[in-house]
């Protein structure tokens, strides 16, 4: 599934609109002067607005992104790609990214 290239100083959300950042994002590879993420690196949740009770969102993983692009070996990530919260095991949604760079 194509889509744009995740970097940096993208607006990625949990369910619960708390913001995600790449651990340790992907300087080989730069979209918009910001670095891209692979796939395999953790992904830390700041913000995170869980409902009383619920355990909110700490880290994610991604576990879809691109098919034919890679750097460093890994695949990259995507806008439309799929991603998984710890503990809560909601999703992480890229909502703003870069228009210019898509991969596949």
């Amino acid at each position: 599934m194509p889509g744009f290239l995740a970097h940096q100083g993208a607006t990625t959300l949990c369910l619960h609109a708390g913001q995600a950042q790449p651990v340790a994002p992907n300087p080989r590879v730069t979209v918009s002067g910001q670095a891209t993420a692979v796939l395999g690196v953790p992904w830390l949740v700041a913000g995170c607005g869980s409902p009383p009770g619920a355990l909110p969102c700490v880290t994610a993983q991604w576990m879809t992104g691109t098919i034919r692009v890679r750097s460093v070996g890994m695949p990259l990530v995507i806008q439309g790609g799929t991603a998984v919260c710890v503990p809560s095991a909601g999703p992480l949604a890229v909502v703003a990214v870069q228009a210019r760079v898509r991969g596949i």
